[in-house]
């Protein structure tokens, strides 16, 4: 048997095994191990390759604090004022719970770097609340994952600090160039949640005030701060990611166990709106205790021990592939399609029909390398490349077959997963349409670099 066929036989026997529900860490390592066979590399070489991802990735240290400073953000309660702030300023529109949910997800993005921690979280607050909004349980759910997608392009972000490690791209700013793309998608969706409830009449409309506004914001002030404290630090260059990483986990862990005492003190409740609380009251969130924290370290510590090995396989994989002359093939495909456009809306096809049965990071680990030094040849931003290729990443998470954030979606919501496509395909009609928008507008991703 010849090992083109040996090795059809392995992907097609992964690929079932994918379809059986068996996690992706695993489909991957088995596809690794199984061709290194059939094309006599050494498995040393790929432990050598696991453990050099480890030892010298030295950026990817930001990933596991940006991790758990989303949940100390959720678990103190900031996440919580900034959507009550998000919807005393939309509640008046029709759909404005619904458009304060995405934008809610684009402010806990801009703390926590992850998407799937952004669409649990907003899902599991903001769910209940809308389908008691009189808004259909499906397109609830479909809003949080969508809006979850913004969660590793707003920075900071995750995947970007994967993205510049492979690149050797300045994550500082790789980041900077996320804010205004990821912003985009924001609106986008908003103007998409706009239309939608508008056409089916959802929504309890809310009086616009002003007082609330002014309150909810006072009542989200520490949020605001601490997304303040990680833009300003890495546009400045005062902090790498790393250390903003490292500042961030500080800053909510010291707000989180010193607001939990003073709440007791005060003796507000966790259940008063952020408008009713009494002065003082409106400046301290929730919080939590010191024996809450192993808990959510823990949380943070089993996430993060699912993507880093992920990674490390992902580049075993990308290592598998050059030796069968993948990086090859696609590289002379994508170049022999011709100039600059052609070479850009290829890249994106390549990157969309990936993201459809794999998860960004190996999308990023497998693909980035071999796009990026194509599209730097025909003149494309390697910044602004990035930021294409990441926006085509971060639309597979609402794309079938795969589509994480539906998954965790139907997880936090209990909406079965084939209900949520109706309207997640009219999310992703929107999040196209601002994808080509990034594609043809350098602008939007180096106008805010400070040397372009």
């Amino acid at each position: 048997m010849s090992d083109g066929t040996l090795i059809t036989l392995i992907s097609l026997g992964v690929t079932f095994l994918f379809m059986l529900g068996t996690p992706v860490l695993l489909v991957i390592f088995y596809w690794v191990i199984g061709c290194s066979f059939v094309i006599d590399l050494p498995l040393a070489n790929t432990g050598n390759e696991l453990i050099n991802v480890f030892s010298k990735g030295f950026a990817l240290l930001a990933m596991p604090l940006f991790i758990l400073t989303g949940d100390l953000i959720n678990q103190s309660g900031i996440a919580r004022r900034l959507s009550d702030f998000a919807y005393s300023c939309l509640g008046w529109l029709r759909g404005g719970l619904a458009m304060a949910s995405i934008a809610a997800c684009g402010l806990f993005a801009a703390i926590s770097g992850s998407n799937s921690a952004t669409t649990a979280t907003i899902g599991s607050m903001l769910h209940p609340e809308m389908v008691k909004g009189g808004y259909d349980e499906r397109f609830s759910a479909s809003t949080a994952a969508a809006g979850g997608t913004v969660g590793i392009i707003i920075p900071p972000s995750i995947i970007f600090i994967v993205y510049g490690f492979l690149l050797n791209l300045p994550i500082s700013d790789l980041f900077v160039a996320g804010i205004l793309p990821g912003s985009l998608m924001v609106l986008g969706m908003m103007v998409m949640a706009f239309i939608v409830c508008t056409i089916n009449g959802w929504g309890i409309l809310i009086r616009l005030s002003l007082t609330r506004m002014i309150k909810t914001a006072i009542g989200a002030w520490l949020g605001f701060f601490a997304i303040g404290l990680v833009l300003w630090g890495i546009y400045t260059g005062k902090f790498s990611p790393t250390e903003a990483a490292g500042v961030t986990v500080g800053f909510c862990m010291l707000v989180g166990l010193l607001c939990f005492p003073l709440n007791k003190i005060m003796g507000s409740s966790t259940d008063t709106p952020v408008e009713e609380k009494g002065v003082l009251s409106m400046f301290v969130v929730e919080g939590f205790t010191i024996p809450q924290l192993p808990n959510i370290v823990s949380r943070s510590a089993q996430i993060t021990g699912i993507l880093v090995p992920l990674i490390a396989v992902s580049v075993a994989m990308q290592q598998v592939m050059s030796s069968l002359g993948a990086k090859d093939f696609i590289g002379d495909f994508v170049t022999g399609m011709g100039g600059y456009y052609a070479v850009l809306f290829t890249s994106m096809a390549i990157v969309f029909v990936t993201g459809m049965i794999l998860e960004s990071l190996p999308v990023t680990i497998i693909l980035a390398p071999i796009l990026a030094p194509i599209a730097a040849s025909v003149g494309i931003d390697p910044i602004h490349f990035s930021v294409i290729f990441l926006v085509g990443a971060s639309i597979g998470f609402i794309t079938p077959p795969y589509g994480l954030n539906l998954y965790v979606a139907s997880g936090v919501t209990g909406v079965p997963y084939f209900r949520l496509l109706p309207f997640s395909s009219l999310y992703l009609i929107a999040l196209l349409s601002v994808w080509i928008i990034v594609a043809l507008t350098p602008s939007l991703a180096l106008s805010l670099l400070p040397d372009r």
